[in-house]
């Protein structure tokens, strides 16, 4: 257990903990559905506030062999799904969250070798005995562990675009950060599910169109995903309900 290599699910059990919690486990049932297979590239572009990273730590919660979770799921929709107890904390997971690493990384283009450098840290303790120390490339450790195990990794990446909201006019560090994503995903037979958030749609950026695998799951054109993400009419009306019964609720709405 790391923080980016099989972390924790205590971002989850803090949702669970919340007082408004509204499931949306459903959608582990199609993220089983898509491992290994040749739609196991999702995106999700949503505005803020739309739950995103609350989803994504779903997912770590599930997924994650560096923790047990069935107490947390087990009355909970995923729980009455077959493929259930086939993934529950059976995967390697590696958790990016690409805000967090622009914001430490010193400048944009520098992204990409610093998250390498961190994650690696992770993976060194977790394979000391695979990973040689002259070895500086995620991409490279990751087939290396493949070979020696044959296990794969799951990857949840949160705010994958940050660089292109914040970092607009650098096309240097925006061509840097799509190759190593692509390096990173294309064709690597380690990469059993990459589900990733955003707020900007996947598009051609300049003359790179490094991420044409993923399906997007965008506001617009939300495919089956539209119920797992933000609240549904019939969820806010519940939730409109519940709460309605606090007095102090009806009191600041008078």
């Amino acid at each position: 257990m790391g923080i980016y290599l099989n972390p924790d699910n205590y971002g989850f059990a803090e949702s669970l903990r919340s007082e408004i919690y509204v499931d949306k486990t459903g959608l582990i049932a199609y993220t089983n559905k898509v491992l290994n297979s040749r739609q196991k590239f999702a995106c999700i572009s949503r505005p803020r506030r739309f739950g995103k990273t609350m989803t994504a730590e779903m997912l770590i919660a599930y997924y994650s062999c560096g923790c047990d979770s069935r107490e947390m799921f087990q009355r909970l929709e995923i729980a009455k799904h077959p493929s259930f107890e086939d993934h529950l904390n059976q995967h390697n997971v590696l958790f990016l969250n690409m805000q967090r690493f622009l914001s430490r990384a010193g400048g944009a283009k520098d992204v990409p070798a610093y998250l390498q450098s961190i994650v690696l840290k992770d993976l060194r303790k977790a394979y000391p005995e695979i990973i040689e120390e002259s070895v500086q490339s995620l991409s490279v450790a990751l087939e290396d562990i493949f070979l020696e195990t044959r296990k794969g990794f799951i990857f949840i990446i949160d705010e994958w675009d940050c660089i292109f909201r914040e970092k607009q006019e650098d096309k240097t560090a925006q061509i840097v950060y799509l190759d190593f994503l692509r390096d990173l995903f294309k064709d690597q037979p380690y990469v059993n599910l990459v589900y990733m958030t955003g707020i900007l749609p996947i598009k051609k950026y300049g003359t790179h169109f490094a991420l044409n695998m993923f399906d997007e799951f965008s506001m617009t054109n939300p495919k089956r995903l539209a119920e797992y993400v933000g609240f549904t009419e019939s969820e806010v009306q519940t939730l409109c309900t519940r709460f309605r019964a606090y007095p102090e609720i009806n009191d600041e709405r008078e």
